[in-house]
Order: structure tokens, then C-alpha cells, then sequence
């Protein structure tokens, strides 16, 4: 047989084939899996230290008591109603102020003098306001004025009017320092509502003395 020369003839380039060889791949795997595993341990480690807190994590059980003992050291405070009855009143005082007013807190019934029963607001036209004011006691007007009784009544809800026209039959009194008191047009008696001279836009009609229909 005939030898076939394989030597390179003068000028020739050399050709480098490619390792294609398996295991040299396995290898470069490796090598760029090495590469990428500070950030893949850290990762890990994050994920170790995640578990670790949550087996250190106190149990449900335990997490009530904790609850059960700070709910013991708190303070309870008790509703006071009208009278000091307790959450009972404030429910009624709740259930009784739903049926006075609309969704928008409005009187839903008209507002009348107690004694003669003459109107004094329309339906709609005042807004359910708290405020504690003193009232002097149910009297005739020049009584009111002079301040002859020195019975005052501290009361605290009120219809609030901010239009001196909106009222239907009213009647005021002479001014008592800077406060003006507004009484039933008809009968006289009163007060019925409390007015600043300051304020020449805030009326306060008093729920107490006067009813609805």
C-alpha cells in the first residue's frame, strides 16, 4: 500500500478543528457554572435565613396570649348615655336620631313650637349640629330678654339654620350681651334657638325645646 503524504506543502494555513470532544464540554459547563455560583449562594443563603425566621416566629398559640395579656392591660371605657344609663341610651339616642334625619343629616320633619305648635322650619332645611349652648328656661319673651331667670339649660344638640330667612315664624329678642335668642312668633315663648351677633350666619335651634311633625 501507498502512503499518503499528509505533511504541509510550503504556504499552507494549519486548520484547527474544534474539540468537540464530550467530556471538554462537561468541562466548560462547569468551569462557567463556577463562574455564576456567588450570586446562586447568595441566593440560597437568603432563602436559608427566610426559613430560619419563620421556624423562630412565635406560634399562633403563643401570639394569642400576648394578645390576651395586652387587652387585659388596657383600660376599657364605658359609653355614657343621656343620664349615665350607659351603651343602651346611646343606642336609642342613635335609633332616634336616624328617624330625625335624612342620609345627608337634614331634618326629615318640620320643626314646630312646643306650646302653640306653629311652624318654625320646613322639612330639609336645617342641619343636625352639636354644640353645647346654654338656653335660659322656656319663659315669655320680655322675661327672656331681661333675664329675670337665671335657670340656664345646657344643651348640646341643635338644628343649625344659616339663613335667618329660612325660618317660618320666629321672633327675636333684645340682644343679651353679644347673643340674640329667637322665640316662637305666635305664643312668645321661648327660647327656641341661640344666635351670635358675631356670626350673623349660624342659628341653632335646640332639639329639647321644640317638636316635630
Amino acid at each position: 500500500m501507498q502512503r499518503k503524504d499528509l505533511s504541509l506543502g510550503p504556504g499552507s494555513v494549519p486548520v484547527t478543528k474544534p474539540n468537540r470532544h464530550p467530556a471538554t464540554q462537561v468541562r466548560q459547563r462547569i468551569s462557567a457554572l463556577a463562574q455564576q455560583s456567588p450570586g446562586r449562594q447568595s441566593g440560597e443563603t437568603a432563602l436559608a435565613q427566610k426559613r430560619a425566621d419563620v421556624r423562630s416566629s412565635p406560634a399562633p398559640a403563643e401570639l394569642r396570649l400576648r394578645s390576651q395579656e395586652r387587652s387585659k392591660q388596657r383600660p376599657r371605657v364605658r359609653g355614657r348615655g343621656r343620664g349615665g344609663c350607659g351603651s343602651s341610651s346611646e343606642m336609642e339616642l342613635v335609633e332616634e336620631l336616624n328617624k330625625l334625619t335624612s342620609a345627608e343629616g337634614r331634618n326629615r320633619k318640620a320643626v314646630l313650637c312646643q306650646r302653640c305648635g306653629s311652624r318654625v322650619l320646613q322639612p330639609g332645611t336645617a342641619l343636625f349640629s352639636r354644640r353645647q349652648l346654654f338656653l335660659p328656661s322656656m319663659r315669655k319673651k320680655p322675661a327672656v330678654a331681661g333675664g329675670s331667670n337665671p335657670d340656664n339649660n345646657l344643651l348640646q344638640d341643635h338644628w343649625l339654620v344659616n339663613n335667618m330667612f329660612t325660618f317660618e315664624n320666629v321672633g327675636f329678642t333684645k340682644d343679651v350681651g353679644n347673643i340674640k335668642f329667637l322665640v316662637c312668633a305666635d305664643c312668645e315663648i321661648g327660647p327656641i334657638c341661640w344666635h351670635c351677633l358675631a356670626d350673623k350666619n349660624t342659628f341653632y335651634v335646640a332639639l329639647e325645646p321644640v317638636s316635630r311633625e
